[in-house]
């Protein structure tokens, strides 16, 4: 399979993951939060700070989604991604929102800044961590 050939969905993931690659952030994909959420990709800069990107595919997956919101105590930088003919005026201008595709992104609008408490960076980085970890193991086992 090539990768114009994958669900809209992977397409924006990967253009997501390689962009926040390119600005030196490792990231992860499906990390389970603490309130139960599961964030479509999270990464964690050099500087240690968190993002969360939300993918959107379509119009109808971002109208059906109303629990975007509980993500933002989680990150300091939380970000929409779509794929260009989405139309932006959509995504709430309070966010960042990334257009990305299956060779990469770009940054479109940065969202403002929150902090996160020390005790919920470092419980976030932890879970970060512990999948990045269990996945390598994975996959290391396959072998």
């Amino acid at each position: 399979m090539i990768e114009t050939d994958l669900p809209t969905a992977s397409r924006i993931c990967r253009g997501v993951l390689r962009l926040l690659s390119e600005h030196g952030f490792a990231g992860v994909t499906e990390l389970t939060l603490a309130n139960g959420r599961r964030a479509d990709v999270a990464a964690i800069g050099q500087d240690g700070k968190v993002v969360i990107v939300e993918i959107k595919s379509s119009v109808a997956d971002f109208r059906a989604d109303s629990k975007w919101p509980e993500y933002a105590g989680f990150c300091d930088r939380f970000y929409f991604a779509i794929e260009d003919g989405f139309p932006r005026d959509l995504i709430p201008g309070h966010t960042g929102l990334i257009i990305a595709d299956a060779f990469g992104g770009a940054f479109l609008r940065e969202p403002k800044e929150a902090r996160l408490a020390p005790a919920r960076r470092k419980a976030v980085t932890l879970r970060f961590a512990r999948l990045a970890a269990t996945r390598l193991n994975q996959a290391v086992l396959q072998v």
